[in-house]
């Protein structure tokens, strides 16, 4: 992604409520807010025209984060429907500052929003598939860009559904691999802006450490990570189905070891250095 310069309004000065975001040099706006501010934000002016809007919270089945991602040629009319949903808590929509979005535009927009999203894996998107909308080449490029900056956006705001959990392969072959070994089993990982992404085909030992019991975190997620399918259950060990991205080193590590684990020692580059000799390091 290109640089950019990043605008951010708290119109009552709390981060958590009603604020707007913009890019330096593009004619679109975000608006985001809690549901508890729902008539306030409707109430900007901004909830008038086109756009695309994301209505994120928790599904109350899964306990999962969950997004519902949609678009409209009035945010404000459209998103009234949704108040019988009651998953969400919060809203961000996104609008030109000119007239240049149409129907078939935030049509293609929501459509690709909505697959995004489901690749990314972060959340439960509870909606179907969007209706998406054919472009112009000309036009489709504007849009592919348009999305580039939502993706800049929407974490800058507290929503991070399009982030994807592992970065792109030709980054990712710039990184570097760390590996945690335990018992003869071995996983692999690299480190992302939110922790540690453990690498699919990595192994954790089968059973937990008896200290599990007294600090039962370990069991809860690993139990989690295998009724979600990211962790299949082998014949002498554990083995990630997929990337799976934790919030630091030690909790990564905590899941292979099936217990307390300290991950700055656990986790070794290819010379054989932790990460705390790592970060020590001049």
């Amino acid at each position: 992604m290109p640089t950019a310069t990043i605008k951010i309004f708290l119109a009552h000065g709390d981060p958590k409520r009603l604020r707007t975001a913009e890019l330096s040099n593009w004619t679109s706006k975000a608006v985001a807010g809690p549901r508890s501010e729902f008539d306030s934000v409707l109430a900007r002016e901004e909830s008038q025209k086109s756009g695309v809007y994301f209505l994120t919270g928790v599904d109350p089945t899964s306990g999962r984060s969950a997004v519902y991602v949609g678009e409209a040629e009035s945010i404000r009319d459209r998103v009234r429907g949704h108040v019988e949903k009651d998953f969400w808590n919060q809203i961000v929509f996104f609008t030109s500052k000119d007239e240049n979005l149409t129907k078939a535009h935030i049509r293609y927009l929501e459509g690709r929003l909505i697959e995004q999203a489901k690749r990314a894996g972060r959340s439960e998107v509870m909606n179907g598939q969007g209706s998406g909308s054919k472009l112009p080449e000309s036009d489709r490029e504007d849009m592919e860009i348009y999305l580039e900056k939502i993706h800049q956006l929407l974490p800058v705001l507290g929503v991070e559904v399009l982030v994807p959990t592992i970065v792109q392969s030709n980054v990712a072959s710039e990184q570097e691999v760390f590996t945690c070994e335990i018992k003869g089993l071995k996983a692999t990982a690299r480190l992302t802006p939110n922790g540690m992404v453990v690498l699919k085909g990595s192994q954790a030992v089968l059973t937990e450490r008896p200290s599990s019991q007294k600090y039962p975190w370990p069991i809860q997620m690993r139990q989690k990570l295998k009724d979600e399918g990211a962790l299949s259950v082998m014949k002498d060990y554990l083995e990630f189905a997929k990337d799976v991205e934790f919030t630091s080193p030690s909790a990564a590590a905590t899941v292979v070891h099936g217990g307390h684990a300290n991950g700055l020692i656990a986790w070794k580059n290819q010379k054989g250095s932790t990460l705390k000799e790592l970060e020590a390091a001049p």
